[in-house]
Parts: structure tokens; sequence; C-alpha cells
């Protein structure tokens, strides 16, 4: 399996000379089976330079679109997704319920009602794996404030128990998440706690918080592993960097 980071940022799209290194564009990511199947997830801003490489290709496009949820930094580069706009591509999109009742709402109407935030019981994210290996990925969820409201973090271990690769919404520090608490985003501190509790093999901490230049997100990618260490981890973190690829 092969992962390739589109977008990486959370929240607004923030191209430029500050975001060169880890990406402006928000949530999208390809992944490539074995067999050669496509699978996208989140049809963010960086859904739109995927579809300019896919159409460029001699095949007909043919890939299955899965969708966490419906803030705009997920969906909004869906309209510009040039192989929608050709005859012969084949998308099969899937994800929650309330996501596709609410995707199709979204681009019927072009306007939203109470999208942002938004809060689900579900975990929003996907669980994949192949030829042994196992990659997890999880976008807008607070972990903080599950435990602040007294529930425990139980279901996201157990989701990404043993996973060789989580990639996790990371996109405020321990510092900031008092006063961004209701946000539904999850704070460095309490991913790095979640990734060792479940015995995840390497983190890749994603969703960037539009505010944070390249320096700060490398700031934050080593203060992880200085957490991880203090754990005496054997887990391995990076940062995700827009059109950078894993493979498993």
């Amino acid at each position: 399996m092969k992962i390739k980071f589109w977008g990486t940022r959370g929240s607004i799209s923030v191209p430029g000379k500050d975001t060169n290194i880890y990406g402006g564009n928000t949530t999208c990511l390809e992944l490539t089976l074995q067999s050669g199947r496509k699978v996208i997830i989140d049809a963010g801003t960086g859904i739109r330079a995927l579809g300019e490489k896919l159409i460029s290709g001699d095949d007909h496009v043919d890939i299955h679109l899965l969708m966490t949820h419906i803030h705009w930094d997920h969906i909004l580069g869906f309209p510009f997704f040039a192989p929608l706009y050709d005859p012969s591509t084949k998308i099969r999109i899937d994800g929650y319920p309330t996501c596709m009742k609410g995707l199709r709402s979204t681009f019927d109407s072009k306007m939203g009602d109470g999208f942002f935030p938004i809060k689900f019981d579900e975990i929003k994210g996907f669980r994949f794996r192949e030829g042994g290996r196992t990659l997890v990925f999880i976008t807008d969820n607070e972990l903080r404030e599950d435990v602040l409201e007294g529930r425990q973090t139980d279901r996201y271990a157990e989701f990404s128990e043993n996973a060789d690769l989580l990639i996790h919404d990371c996109q405020y520090t321990p510092q900031e998440i008092d006063s961004r608490e209701g946000w539904g985003h999850s704070d460095y501190q309490s991913v790095v706690d979640l990734a060792h509790r479940a015995r995840v093999k390497k983190l890749v901490l994603f969703h960037h918080d539009p505010s944070r230049r390249d320096p700060e997100v490398a700031a934050i990618k080593s203060q992880c592993e200085q957490l991880a260490k203090e754990k005496d981890s054997t887990m391995t973190i990076e940062a995700a960097k827009e059109e950078s690829e894993l493979e498993l």
C-alpha cells in the first residue's frame, strides 16, 4: 500500500512561502493498493492537483472516494476535481451515513447549516489492512474533550491498536487546547499518548493548523519525539508533508 499526501492542512488552505515544506492545501490522501486500485480520502483543496494528475494519464479514472465528514476544509476541492467532468470517470463515494446525506445537501444548495463545528458519536476515520500491514486515519476528533467529559479514549485506542501507521489530527499544542475546547481537534500531547497506548509503530502528525509556519510544525514534531522518548516508546514520528509518499 502506498500513501501520498495531497493536502495536510486543517481548517483553511494557506499556500505560500511559510508553508512550502509541509503544504498549504487541506485534507486529501491518495492510497494505491497492491492491486493498483486507488482509494482517495476526503476532498479538501488538495484533491484539485490530484485530479489534474489522474486525467493526465492514459487510463480512465476509476477510484473509490471515502469521506470522513463535511467540514468545508474536507470537501471544498470536490467541485474542482477534474475527473468529475469526464463522462468515462467512475467514482464510488462512501462514508458515514450522516456525512453522505450532508454531502449531497451541501452541493445541492451551495449553503451549509451547522457544518462547522460538527460533532459525531462515530470515529471520523478509516482503518485499512493489506499485506499484513495496517493503516489508520483519524481526523477532526478532540481527544482531550473526551477525557474532560468523562469519556475514555478506549474506542480510539482499540481502533488504532497495533497499527503500522497512524495518521492523526494534531492541530493544536497543549498550551492552545484550553482556549479551543469544543473546536473538534486534538493537541499533540494527547495524540502521542494515544499512539503509545495503542502500540502504534509510526505516527504521522496531520491537519496542521493554518496559522502554523513550517518551522513551527517542525518544532511540534520534535516535541512529539521527545514525549515518545520519555515514554520509552519505539514508534517513529513524522509530520505530514504535501506531496510526500509513504509505503507500507
